[in-house]
């Protein structure tokens, strides 16, 4: 599906840190935590051991606790829920717009005000397996999907009129803008990622990123098992967790970094080819960007079909001709886990569920040459054209 960018400058930064005796907690994830304060311009970054490391961590540094409500997307990788689970706190879904799929702004004021005044739908919604009827609305979860900025100010607006804390899930969308801001500086804390299909890598990370002082202390400390400024190596001032970047894979990332602007135009130049390509097949959707995304930052490249045609029996014969693809998203609250403690059913978010029924990811990496999307899009015309 996709293959990290990768040259002799980051293997060479990662054997030089293994000629040190200093593999955690070293000068590699300042110098990567640096390359972020300067490409965000924000105050503090957090580098940690993955992107729902930092998701959760947010979710501390909110004071999200137990029976708190978040609303949040259920169209997403499930890790933007599964934080808030991990808290004991209530995630409350809002359907999303049904090009972009990122949350939709409307229904989420909507959601808000149900919320706040306790009306019928908020007393579904929190009724469901045992949650009690009334609970506190405390902060948004917010998902930047695919690469794409959700639309932020209508969603600060609902934040600042109820009062709730931002967290902006920026790990798939490094590098992307929002009229012309950069993702992940829109909220109260950013998080990116670095899987080996981001747009960056470090094998596994993540890094939040805030203005908030305090709270960048706090998730310091959370990170490296709870130990705070003055502490010794066996004193905790707070339960934490081993969520550590090693200096290994900081070094990789602040290769990578040195490298940003390079590795997004390559994913650019990947994606109008596909674009270009794509238009000439009919049924098959192109990704949808939004007017106010001033740079898009391509994660994957996700396709719609129309719904004459069988996306999973497509998807079988796509495999066969050598092409991998995979269905991006299923409906985070169709997951058997979700049903099974919120007892969720089929409707309950249509266009999220008819976005996860159609989309397709296709391969996709920024080391990808024009004869492989060729090769890609040809094969997708043929197989469509026997599902007619």
């Amino acid at each position: 599906m996709s293959s990290p960018d990768l040259t002799d400058s980051e293997r060479q930064a990662v054997v030089e840190v293994l000629d040190t005796p200093n593999l955690s907690m070293g000068p590699q994830i300042r110098a990567f935590e640096k390359a972020f304060t300067e490409f965000t311009g924000l105050g503090h970054a957090i580098g940690v051991n993955s992107g729902t490391a930092g998701l959760h961590l947010c979710v501390r540094a909110a004071g999200i606790s137990q029976g708190d409500v978040v609303l949040t997307s259920p169209f997403s990788f499930v890790a933007s829920t599964n934080v808030l689970l991990f808290e004991n706190a209530v995630p409350v879904f809002v359907d999303v717009d049904p090009r972009s799929g990122n949350i939709n702004p409307t229904l989420l004021a909507e959601a808000a005000r149900d919320l706040t005044a306790g009306g019928e739908r908020a007393q579904k919604w929190l009724s469901r397996k045992g949650s009690a009827s009334r609970r506190s609305l405390k902060a948004i979860l917010g998902v930047d999907v695919f690469g794409q900025s959700a639309d932020w100010d209508p969603i600060r607006k609902v934040a600042n009129e109820f009062g709730l804390k931002v967290i902006e899930d920026s790990c798939e969308a490094l590098g992307a803008e929002y009229k012309k801001r950069k993702t992940g500086t829109i909220g109260d804390y950013g998080v990116f990622a670095f899987y080996p299909n981001k747009q960056i890598t470090t094998g596994e990370g993540g890094i939040i990123v805030t203005n908030d002082a305090q709270a960048a202390d706090l998730m310091r400390a959370l990170r490296n098992q709870g130990r705070a400024p003055g502490d010794t190596w066996l004193s905790h001032t707070y339960l934490g967790y081993n969520y550590r970047l090693d200096e290994m894979s900081a070094a990789l990332g602040a290769a990578q970094m040195h490298r940003i602007e390079e590795l997004l135009q390559k994913r650019e130049q990947v994606a109008a080819w596909y674009g270009e390509r794509l238009a000439e097949i009919p049924g098959v959707e192109a990704p949808f960007i939004e007017k106010f995304t001033t740079r898009m930052s391509w994660f994957v490249y996700v396709v719609r079909f129309n719904l004459w045609i069988d996306r999973d029996a497509l998807a079988k014969r796509l495999e066969a001709r050598g092409v991998p693809v995979r269905p991006y998203f299923l409906p985070i609250h169709l997951q058997p886990y979700m049903v099974e403690r919120f007892g969720y059913r089929p409707g309950d978010f249509p266009v999220t569920e008819d976005l996860g029924r159609r989309g397709l990811a296709l391969p996709f990496s920024g080391v990808m040459t024009e004869q492989q999307v060729e090769f890609v899009c040809r094969s997708v015309q043929i197989e469509m054209g026997k599902s007619k």
